[in-house]
Formats: C-alpha cells, structure tokens, sequence
C-alpha cells in the first residue's frame, strides 16, 4: 500500500508542479503599479482569466471609440470614476483613434487575451470592430497614418504646435509595424487568437492588408542611386516621399524606426525578388553607417542636473543616430527650433534628455542577416 501511494504522489507531483507553475506570478492589485501596455500584452498567461483582468476590460470597452479604434497614452487599467466612465461615454463619437504608442493594437491584443479565459463575447465583438477599424484606417497606397480619421489641420497645430502631421503613413515609434504584425498574427492563425475563432472571410482581409502594406513599404524605402537604403520615420501619404513631423522631427534616413521595417521584412517566408533586395538594402545601410567609438552616458552640469553627453569609448559596441541627413547622410540632432545640428551638445538641454537621439537597435538586422540569408538560400 505504501508503494502504491508513493508510487501515485510521484505520478501526481510534476502535474501539481505544471499548476503552480501556470498560477499568475502577479500580487493582488501590483498590475496598477505597472505601464499599461505592460498589463495589456505580458502579464503571466493566466493572470488574463482573474477577475483584475476582467475590470479592467470593461475599462477597455468603455473607452474603445465608436469608430473601432483607442486613444493613446490612457491607463487603462486604472479603475474608472464614474465622472471618466461617463467622458468616455460621451465622446465615443469622437476622434482619437490611433496606432501612435502602440495604442489600438495594445487594446486589441489584450482583448484576445482574456477572451481566450473568459469567452464573454462583448471582447470579441470588440475586438472583431478593432480590426475593422485597421481596415477602413488603410490608404489606397498600402500606408497606415498615425490617426484616423486623421486630426483637422488646425486642431494638430494648436495641439502639437507644429505643421499637421498625423495624416502622413507612420513607421514612428512602430506605428504602421504594429499593426501589421497583428494583421500577420490574425491570417497565420497565431495561437493567441485561435479562440477568437475569426471567419476566413476576416483572415483574408487581413491578408490583403498586410500585402498592401507590404507594397508600401516597399514604395517609400529611400532610393540612392537606385539602390535601396531604409525609410523615414514618417513618409507623405500621397507622394510617399519622406516627410517631417514634429519640429525636431525632420524628414531623414531613420536609425531607429527603419529596424522595425527591416525585421518585419526578414520575418516574411518565400520573400519575392523584391523583398530580398530591400532587406539587403537595408542591412547594407546600416553597415555602412554604424558609428563606433562612442558611448552615451550622463554627467552632472554646473547646475546640479543631470545631463546626456557622448563619451569616447574604444571598446563601446556600435550604435547608430536616429537620423541621418538625406543629402550629407551624416547625423544631425535638432531643438524644437528645427534647425539641424551635427552634435548632441548642440541642441537644447530640453530635448538633449528628452528625446532618444541614438540606438543600438540595428545591431539586431545585423544580427538576424545571416540566418535570413541561409534560410532563403542566398549567397553571401
């Protein structure tokens, strides 16, 4: 008896183990200390089943606006006063949608997540309105602009002081990349939205969609002498030539957001001819203009504050400038005046540490080439 009872403690322990493991490893309540596109898409898989989770998604339906989409920047996962509950009702109408900060996309992936546990179908109408919203949101071009409907001219001025922006295809901040990695989510039956159980009509949509954007970004990569470089941060929606936006924001070959393009790009299975030459583009580019020797770090100024400098480091890795001039190709760094600088030093102690001026993000092309080139067959 003895053996047997061993015997069904030991069968039974790694399954017991498999339990706690799969607990949410989250304390009750620590989900409102943290960011909410943190809370949205990486909390513990089954922290999405737990009655926080299902409060905080009757936030993200309340908010969500009539015409499908989510405003940016909303923590949405802080309790609603019935003052805020009430706003939200009331301006749903309203514009404010936006793929900008990984918002629309963020809602749209969380609403996934605890439907998948909870199954109320007010997620999934949610969600299924969400991406109808992407749909109508695209440009005949293939482009997703920042807002859409994008903001009246005036308004984006008063907003944003600055030339209106908004409606430019936006690779910023991974813009117009979100959303079509959820759109290669949704068409290749990704796990995390297997229990929306999604029409085949929806997932062709997607497809097409994605295709489209495919294209676009294939049109407004930056051509030098024919050859193909990397993209901007934000390209005109009807030339498709690279464009500004904020005043320090001026159009440029992007450091930054054109790592997000090129590793979406890597990500696509049989690339065609031309996908291959943009991806070889891009990584050629970035080899070209990695910046060694230098390091950013901070230092405190003669007025007790801390302030971001480059440093001379032999040994530091290689990094690379958000923008590079379109004609010199060289760095430039701006204050909110525009003009063009070709120093950190140079520009305003305001946007000096408040802006993110270099990377180290395209290392991970670099990275990444090889394995890409072994995988589609190509010679090095």
């Amino acid at each position: 008896m003895k053996y047997i009872q061993l015997i069904t403690i030991l069968l039974l322990f790694p399954l017991t183990l498999g339990f706690a493991q799969n607990k949410p490893q989250v304390n009750p309540g620590e989900y409102l200390k943290m960011r909410w596109e943190t809370v949205a898409t990486r909390m513990p898989a089954q922290w999405y089943g737990t009655d926080e989770a299902k409060q905080v998604a009757e936030n993200v339906l309340i908010s969500q606006k009539e015409i499908g989409g989510w405003a940016k920047n909303e923590p949405f996962h802080h309790p609603f006063s019935d003052s805020l509950r009430t706003h939200y009702l009331r301006t749903k109408i309203e514009k404010g949608g936006t793929f900008d900060n990984g918002s629309t996309i963020s809602e749209l992936r969380f609403l996934a997540k605890v439907y998948s546990h909870l199954k109320d179908e007010r997620y999934k109408q949610a969600f299924e309105k969400g991406v109808n919203y992407i749909f109508m949101a695209q440009y005949k071009n293939g482009g997703w602009p920042q807002y859409f409907p994008v903001k009246d001219a005036q308004d984006e001025i008063l907003l944003d002081k600055t030339e209106p922006y908004s409606m430019h295809i936006t690779f910023n901040d991974n813009a117009m990349v979100n959303v079509m990695t959820l759109l290669k989510d949704l068409f290749s039956d990704n796990k995390e939205f297997v229990p929306l159980e999604l029409g085949k009509g929806l997932k062709e949509k997607a497809r097409k969609a994605f295709d489209k954007g495919v294209e676009c970004i294939l049109k407004t990569q930056i051509q030098v002498n024919h050859h193909p470089t990397v993209w901007c941060a934000q390209h005109n929606e009807k030339t498709l030539a690279p464009a500004n936006a904020r005043a320090y924001e001026l159009a440029s070959f992007s450091g930054a957001e054109s790592v997000g393009i090129a590793l979406l790009l890597m990500d696509i299975d049989h690339p065609s001819k031309a996908i291959i030459s943009s991806v070889k583009g891009a990584e050629k580019w970035f080899e070209d203009h990695e910046i060694k020797g230098i390091k950013i770090g901070s230092e405190t100024d003669q007025n007790g504050q801390r302030n971001r400098v480059v440093i001379e480091d032999k040994n530091a890795s290689p990094i690379w400038a958000r923008f590079y001039d379109l004609t010199t190709e060289k760095p430039f760094f701006c204050s909110r005046d525009g003009i063009k600088r070709s120093s950190l030093a140079e520009i305003s102690y305001e946007r000096r540490n408040g802006y993110g001026w270099y990377t180290y993000e395209p290392a991970n092309v670099l990275a990444r080439f090889p394995e890409w080139q072994k995988k589609n067959h190509l010679s090095k």
